[in-house]
């Protein structure tokens, strides 16, 4: 499973969803779907405007998670 780490980034830079939404023009909705995990993709424009407001790059955005439990989530949502 790939899991999003904005909220992380956001906590490394000291900044707030509301300070992301205004920089990048990304919704709090899309943003909230994001840092919860409920986000079904992303688009390469969001993920571009993500990276340049926090001066990353995608890999530290997106991470791939192997553990069990996100392994177990997928299949009760089959």
């Amino acid at each position: 499973m790939i899991e999003i780490r904005v909220n992380e980034l956001l906590g490394g830079h000291g900044k707030s969803f509301y300070w992301l939404a205004k920089e990048t023009g990304i919704s709090h909705t899309t943003l909230w779907r994001l840092k919860k995990g409920k986000a079904l993709g992303i688009n390469f424009d969001t993920l571009e405007k993500l990276c340049e407001a926090l001066k990353c790059e995608t890999g530290e955005i997106l991470a791939l998670a192997n553990d069990k439990k996100s392994r177990q989530t997928r299949k009760k949502k089959k």
